[in-house]
């Protein structure tokens, strides 16, 4: 069921929920949190989406917090809140709620969403694409125990990740670390099968890559060794390699979902590597509330070696 509300308030919107809600015969609800989403037209139906496939895993309310500037009849007003509530079929699991805000209420958002969240819920606040410097310092950012970013969708995301160093809070999390969750899981099980001391790495991609950045400072934290960072045609983190007392582990991944590992006096074997869907790795992150310290630690890392090499 779909409602439109134009130039409507909180609180009705509150109202229109409930009675979309009894209309469909389900007044009561089995939602776990609230996922506020901050985007923009272009990038509202691809972020709308993706959150409403990662709410079959975590039934939440989904409200997408659109920025617009004012178009349309001279008789509506400049600064206003037009909404559209999805319940029902047409919202998955859980209800969706576009709130397109226009005019000076673009930078109140913040005071426009509280009305209209989950009670005795965790709130997680999302920004698909541009995401403030400091997200615990936003208001949306304010109302929420985790803050997820992706710093892939910047101009400069090698930048961006330092710039979120600067004001990183303790649930902060970005996208661009949790593509890393296969890679890091695969070569921790590799050192487990050789722990062999390391003395040098090596991460692989296409330059200006976040997430080969963030593993690079990870392994440089976790094992206090300089990662060089090497250009590759891609697509995104293609090869990692750690120098032991005995030899070369690498994992290859030129291409595809297949990657290769190799270990030193142990035959290659292929091992699933999948680039994952935005849905997955939304969908991986709602799993978990707490700060995550392993991401905080490597984002802060001051890299041992800076810059890539052909």
């Amino acid at each position: 069921m779909r409602t439109e509300l134009t130039d409507t308030t909180s609180s009705k919107v509150n109202r229109a929920l409930l009675e979309a809600r009894r209309a469909i015969g389900s007044p009561t609800m089995g939602l776990v949190l609230t996922l506020v989403l901050a985007t923009d037209e272009e990038n509202a139906y691809d972020a709308v989406r993706a959150a409403s496939e990662a709410s079959r895993e975590h039934p939440c309310r989904i409200i997408a917090v659109i920025r617009r500037t004012t178009r349309g009849p001279h008789k509506l007003r400049a600064d206003r809140v037009d909404a559209e509530l999805r319940v029902g079929s047409d919202a998955g699991t859980g209800e969706i709620v576009l709130l397109r805000l226009h005019g000076a209420l673009t930078e109140q958002a913040g005071s426009v969403v509280l009305p209209l969240l989950l009670p005795d819920a965790p709130v997680v606040a999302w920004w698909p694409a541009d995401a403030p410097a400091e997200p615990a310092r936003d208001p949306l950012g304010e109302l929420a125990q985790r803050r997820i970013t992706d710093a892939a969708a910047a101009f400069d995301p090698v930048a961006v990740l330092d710039e979120r160093a600067a004001g990183y809070q303790p649930g902060d999390t970005d996208l661009a670390w949790t593509r890393l969750t296969p890679w890091r899981s695969l070569l921790a099980a590799a050192l487990d099968q050789k722990p062999l001391p390391v003395t040098g790495a090596a991460v692989e991609s296409e330059p200006d890559n976040a997430s080969a950045e963030l593993l690079a400072r990870w392994l440089e934290d976790r094992l206090g060794v300089p990662v060089a960072r090497m250009a590759s045609e891609g697509p995104v983190i293609t090869g990692v390699s750690l120098q032991t007392t005995a030899g070369e582990i690498r994992v290859d991944r030129p291409a595809g979902v297949l990657a290769t590992l190799s270990l030193p006096g142990s035959p290659d074997r292929k091992v699933a590597l999948k680039i994952r869907s935005g849905a997955e790795l939304l969908a991986e992150e709602l799993r978990r509330l707490d700060a995550d310290v392993v991401y905080g630690s490597a984002l802060r890392r001051r890299p041992l070696q800076t810059g890539l090499s052909a």
